[in-house]
């Protein structure tokens, strides 16, 4: 599986009225491991930065002012995205201002046309009720090192969110393992996109009766492991 956990900067809070990303940044992981491949861009918003947000990230007009516009790295971006599954902490506000950006270009396409998103503030919400369940309280949780983080910034806290992500969904690095790891060895799941680009079915691959049976063994271990069980099956409650 391939995932690009994403942050946003922006100048205000409200794309609605006119405010804008001021930055960018994302963290790819696939299979559950960080692979480097990073994307990250500041972005001049043709606005100015309100107070209030500049206190935030300190990102200010006249640094913005020399960035690229979001016309000119939306290309990139989408490819960078396209047919992943997006973590984003609070994600209905960044893909509201993503979406903002997308709509000014005029070409209709829309983050969910290209990507599934997870909301990771919904799913600590659900994991921990009733806690503070911001970035800065989950790396106190999970004793994730936040220590360089003294304003907020976009790659950094994909970064860093990445790493709060992994654990608490299961406290590893590699979902399924090697094919030498135990529990859970060469464990595979059913698979059915749709490819977006001609509107067909791909195929579907469906596990074989031995590879169900590991991957049960496999959530048999992470009940043992994890505080709340295996997160899958409760997902599939």
């Amino acid at each position: 599986m391939r995932q690009i956990v994403l942050d946003t900067e922006t100048t205000g809070l409200e794309p609605e009225k006119g405010h804008r990303v001021v930055e960018i940044g994302g963290v790819e992981v696939i299979d559950r491991k960080l692979t480097g491949q990073h994307f990250h861009s500041y972005l001049n918003p043709e606005r100015e930065v309100d107070d209030a947000a500049y206190e935030i990230h300190g990102l200010s007009d006249k640094f913005l002012s020399s960035q690229p516009l979001f016309k000119e790295i939306a290309s990139d971006f989408l490819s960078y995205i396209e047919d992943a599954e997006l973590i984003i902490h609070n994600a209905p506000f960044d893909v509201a201002f993503l979406d903002f950006e997308l709509a000014r270009l005029k070409n209709k396409v829309t983050v969910s046309d290209r990507c599934s998103v997870v909301d990771s503030l919904a799913l600590a919400r659900h994991k921990h009720p009733g806690q503070k369940n911001n970035l800065d309280a989950l790396c106190r949780r999970y004793g994730v090192d936040n220590s360089a983080r003294d304003l907020h910034g976009a790659l950094l806290d994909a970064e860093i969110l990445a790493d709060v992500y992994l654990l608490m969904t299961g406290g590893q690095t590699v979902l399924f393992g090697d094919a030498n790891d135990e529990p859970g060895a060469s464990v595979s799941r059913e698979f059915l996109r749709i490819d977006r680009k001609n509107g067909q079915k791909l195929s579907v691959i469906k596990a074989s009766d031995e590879e169900a049976q590991l991957h049960e063994s496999y959530l048999d271990a992470l009940d043992e492991y994890a505080e709340d069980g295996a997160l899958w099956r409760h997902l599939q409650d």
